[in-house]
């Protein structure tokens, strides 16, 4: 299983935050933080911005760490992704991230497979 996927189905890889860090770029710490603070009206700073995958040991974001509602689930649950949990299909906390990315809940679906 890719290690990058994370436990709600986004693909690590791709994301601008773990960019940055594993590309120690500033530039784009600053552009993701003022993305981020904008979508969720909170002040998310550049040095906030350190992350190397929401499955991977290391540094992650402080949502990524411990405020995501769904990392945390998957954590206590001991699953390897919401894939592997039989709620999935009804799952409220994970329905925020596939509702808008049907990548993420088709990568789910065929971990489940």
């Amino acid at each position: 299983m890719n290690e990058f996927i994370a436990y709600c189905g986004l693909n690590c890889e791709n994301c601008e935050a773990r960019l940055a860090t594993v590309n120690d770029d500033d530039a784009l710490r600053r552009k993701v933080a003022a993305l981020w603070s904008e979508l969720n009206q909170v002040e998310i700073t550049p040095a906030m911005i350190h992350c190397v995958g929401c499955r991977i040991e290391g540094v992650k974001t402080p949502y990524c760490e411990s405020l995501c509602p769904i990392r945390q689930c998957a954590l206590q649950r001991k699953v390897v992704t919401c894939g592997s949990c039989g709620e999935m299909e009804n799952c409220e906390k994970l329905g925020a991230i596939v509702r808008n990315n049907h990548d993420a809940w088709q990568t789910l679906r065929e971990m489940k497979a």
